[in-house]
């Protein structure tokens, strides 16, 4: 018997909330992006994840730029180990708690067990590339 996803997904269904890409420089990208006429709209640092985070508004997504602020960072070791690129991607859920209760009953591995708090505000856990086809897939909810 399949499992469909859909139900927990009926409010509203996910959506592409933005693409993280793993960066040496900010101020570098930020050159990049800006000759394609877009602009970082918002800088902070995310302490929890030692990354300051770079946003671009790209329609109803983002591009969002990862800097490391420690070389032992997640996205240090990324840099470190694959170079720049794309870091993950992340889909924006109505209800991140439902979505990640079903992941947890089905088995399916998460890089942590806790919903944290980002940039922005937004609520978010990663799960696992081992089971998400080898992508690091980020579950996003919107600020409240």
């Amino acid at each position: 018997m399949e499992f469909s996803y859909a139900g927990l997904f009926s409010r509203t269904m996910p959506t592409i909330d933005h693409l993280g890409i793993a960066v040496k420089s900010l101020a570098a990208a930020r050159e990049f992006y800006e000759r394609l006429g877009l602009t970082i709209s918002g800088e902070e640092v995310v302490e929890s994840e030692q990354v300051r985070v770079g946003m671009i508004a790209l329609g109803e997504s983002r591009i969002e730029l990862l800097e490391p602020t420690a070389e032992n960072s997640p996205v240090g070791k990324f840099l470190s180990k694959r170079g720049e690129g794309l870091h993950h991607i992340s889909l924006r859920v109505p209800d991140l708690p439902s979505v990640v209760a079903k992941l947890k009953n089905d088995g399916v591995r998460l890089v942590s067990d806790e919903i944290k708090t980002g940039a922005g505000g937004h609520r978010y856990i990663f799960v696992h590339p081992a089971s998400a086809g080898g992508v690091l897939l980020e579950l996003v909810e919107a600020a409240r």
